[in-house]
This record gives C-alpha cells, sequence and structure tokens, in this order.
C-alpha cells in the first residue's frame, strides 16, 4: 500500500532535515524519505573504512574532466562529513535576487552555538598558517564552527572529522532529523526515488525503490532535497527536463608542504579562514585525512606518494573557488564540468597566495605541491529565477526544492548555514 503524508522531504541534509523539522513541530504529517542509512553508532562511523561505505563509489566518483566529487548518501547527508564550518548568506543574494536571509540565519546560528573556537583549540600550526598569512598582505580570521566541544567527553578533532564525527562535538542535520521524528515526523531510510508522480500538473507523491521493492508515498506537497546532484535527475524523469544544465561546485584544491615542528593533521579543520575581498575564492587550513592523503597524493603525481610518511608535519592551505556555472549532469547520471578561462586564472593567482602562505609558515620550498581539483559544494542545477521561483517553487504546482542545488551562483564559501536559512523560509511559506 502507498504511504500516505501531507508533506513528502526527499532527504535528509541541511535543507531537508529543516523543512522536516519547522512542518513536524507545526503538526504537518511529514515523511523523510533518504536513500542512505543511519550510520551514527556503528563501530566503522567516522572511520576511512566507515567512509568508504556511505559515500558514493566510495569517494571515487569523478567528473568526465576528473574532478573528484564526495558525496555522503546517508542520515544527515554532507553534514555527516563536512568541516562543521559556518559563514552567512552572502550580501549578493539579497542585492540581486531580493531573499533577504539574515534573520532565519542568525536564529539558526544562536540556536546551534555557531562561533570559532577558543583560542587554545583553533592548533598551533594552524595558527602558525594563519599568521604566516600577514606577511603577504591576508588579515585571516577565527571561521565561524558548528562546534560543541562541550559536548564530548574528549573533544578529539583532526582531519578524520571530515570521516564523520566520533568525539560528538559537531553538530549535523541528522540532530535536525531526530528532532523531527520526535515530533512526529516518520523516517524512511534506503529508499531511492526516481521521479515524482505528477497529475494534472500538480505533485501528487513519489515513485521509487526500496531495496527489490517498488515504493510509492502520496502527498500534496514534495519538497525535494537530495542534494544539488540528486534532485536534477528527479526533477529531469519528472518532466523539467531544464534541471541539470549547469552546475558550480566551488572548485577546490589544497596546497601542501612540509614544514619543522606538528602540521596540521590532528588539529580542527578549517579553524582559520580568509575570503578574497572582491568574492572570488576562499583559503582556509585544511588537509586530507591520512588515509585518504596518499591517494591526492599520487593522483597529483606518483613522486608526492613519498610525501606521506611526513604526514604528521605536513602544512596545508585550501583554495575554494566561486566558480562559474558551467557543464551539466546527464540523463545517465554522468558529470561533466569544466573550468571557465576566468576560473582556471582565480585557481593560477589563489595557488601563488597559498605557496607564498606556507613557505612563511616554514614549509621547505621543495616539499610543496597542489592536489587534483575537487568539486566540495555541488550546487546551481535547479537555479533560483531560472527554474525554481524566490520560494523555492518548480512550474509543477506543490513541488518545491531545498538543497544547494538552488543557489543562482557558487557560494564560494561553506553553504550549510545559508541552506538552513533557505530551509527555515521555506518552511514559513508551507
Amino acid at each position: 500500500m502507498p504511504e500516505s503524508a501531507e508533506v513528502i522531504v526527499v532527504g535528509s541534509g541541511p535543507g531537508g532535515a529543516t523543512v522536516a523539522r519547522e512542518l513536524a513541530r507545526a503538526g504537518r504529517r511529514v515523511l523523510i524519505v533518504e536513500r542512505g542509512a543511519d550510520h551514527r553508532g556503528r563501530w566503522y562511523h567516522g572511520t576511512h573504512l566507515g567512509a568508504l561505505r556511505y559515500t558514493e563509489r566510495g569517494g571515487l566518483l569523478f567528473t568526465r574532466e576528473g574532478l573528484q566529487i564526495v558525496r555522503p548518501l546517508m542520515v544527515g547527508g554532507a553534514t555527516a562529513l563536512y568541516c562543521a564550518s559556518a559563514a552567512l548568506p552572502p550580501p549578493w543574494l539579497k542585492e540581486q535576487y531580493d531573499i533577504d536571509l539574515e534573520a532565519d540565519a542568525s536564529a539558526a546560528a544562536e540556536e546551534l552555538g555557531v562561533a570559532p573556537l577558543d583560542e587554545e583549540l583553533r592548533g598551533e600550526a594552524s595558527t602558525r598558517i594563519a599568521r604566516a598569512a600577514q606577511t603577504v598582505g591576508q588579515r585571516w580570521e577565527p571561521q565561524p564552527k558548528f562546534f560543541r566541544p562541550e559536548r564530548a567527553d574528549r573533544f578529539r578533532c583532526g582531519a578524520h572529522c571530515m570521516l564523520g564525527c566520533r568525539c560528538g562535538a559537531k553538530w549535523s542535520a541528522a540532530e535536525y532529523v531526530d528532532q523531527a521524528v520526535e515530533a512526529g515526523a516518520r523516517l524512511v531510510t534506503g529508499t531511492r526515488i526516481e521521479r515524482v508522480l505528477v497529475e494534472g500538473g500538480r505533485a501528487k507523491g513519489v515513485i521509487g525503490r526500496r531495496g527489490r521493492a517498488r515504493f510509492e508515498a502520496r502527498a500534496e506537497v514534495v519538497v525535494l532535497a537530495a542534494g544539488g546532484l540528486g534532485s536534477p535527475p528527479i526533477l529531469r524523469r519528472s518532466g523539467l527536463e531544464e534541471a541539470g544544465r549547469g552546475l558550480a561546485m566551488d572548485t577546490t584544491v589544497m596546497v601542501y608542504g612540509v614544514a619543522a615542528g606538528p602540521g596540521i593533521g590532528r588539529e580542527p579543520p578549517m579553524t582559520w579562514s580568509w575570503e578574497d575581498p572582491r568574492g572570488r575564492f576562499m583559503l582556509s587550513t585544511l588537509i586530507d585525512p591520512w588515509l585518504l592523503f596518499p591517494l591526492m597524493a599520487f593522483l597529483a603525481h606518483p613522486r608526492h606518494l613519498l610525501r606521506w610518511p611526513r604526514w604528521g608535519r605536513m602544512l596545508g592551505v585550501m583554495i575554494k573557488v566561486r566558480d562559474q556555472v558551467s557543464g551539466s549532469i546527464g540523463d545517465d547520471a554522468s558529470i561533466t564540468k569544466p573550468l571557465t578561462e576566468t576560473d582556471r586564472k582565480v585557481l593560477e593567482e589563489a595557488g601563488g597566495l597559498a605557496r607564498s602562505i606556507l613557505l612563511a609558515a616554514g614549509a621547505a620550498p621543495d616539499t610543496l605541491f597542489t592536489t587534483p581539483l575537487r568539486g566540495t559544494h555541488p550546487s546551481a542545477t535547479v537555479r533560483i529565477g531560472e527554474i525554481l521561483d524566490r520560494n523555492l517553487a518548480t512550474p509543477i504546482s506543490g513541488l518545491f526544492v531545498c538543497d544547494a542545488g538552488i543557489f543562482p551562483e557558487a557560494l564560494g564559501r561553506p553553504t550549510v548555514l545559508t541552506l538552513i536559512a533557505f530551509a527555515r523560509r521555506l518552511a514559513r511559506h508551507l
């Protein structure tokens, strides 16, 4: 028999979890449908083995151009593996698109205790990098975080935090899912939605597979929050063929170098950051987890694999480019994302700055290298102003989208707080 609800939310990342929680607390009958499982509390959660289990293709998802994407498939979505960094919505959302998220973002930040880590927790090596940046004219600031160290028995955050939080200090959207369920929502995991059921131009539910069985659920309102890569194929199969034509990735690389003394691998990730005043890129302190590092080093060049034994002394600067919309998601779910000429120029300029900072922080010149490109925030695939209106509604009545795909452009900064604000706004509208 088909499931039924007033609202179906597909996906449990920050957008979907927030909408579900707000509507459930308002008394709506909400059904949350998640493709992945809830891996929290399992012995492998937060390990390299666990990351292979709950990321698409074991973390080896690539665009046709070779850009690597880590896509978690689990309750909480990408917040299960993110660096817990927070940033307010960019001003251009209000200036160019008349979307004011300031009050919602501030309320969410206050509720979740978003703030920089205390000075003694930011890491000695990370702080050394931030101070070295002053020599090239940059004033790095402590990065606001979705961390509450007091919740942990022992705060043990390091690069492994990107594999899943084991100490309990990092907030994830799975907590909002828990609160939605407490308020009466129902969660169904291990279910892959194929398309939206549309009758007479209106959304009437969703159809997919749960294991080998057919899954059907009916509701008058459907919110797709399956991610910037997950929602477009569903929309295309539902009749909105323009979804997935063009995307942004906040294209990212890390620049590494070995220095004397401890590196940043055992320190919390992204505790310091700096944004280019022209809004083109962001720099922060970051390094790959110990077992992922040799793969990324090898992909950069086999000789860099020799750096692995010195991972404990490695310094790293992340470059996140606010890339231009390009490429597409195919009907077969293949992804193409070429860099534009502007993207390449920005990346080259940022790379020069990162290398200068690492040298000023004490990295040996002959140890510097840059990792291959990766896409950290697949977004702008179902853009506001093109496919969606300002209320995140599609041309199909009753069908809304609330994930990173809604961004009209790349954010070039942490996305979670902006998504939570969008979701709060959508919940009020619904």
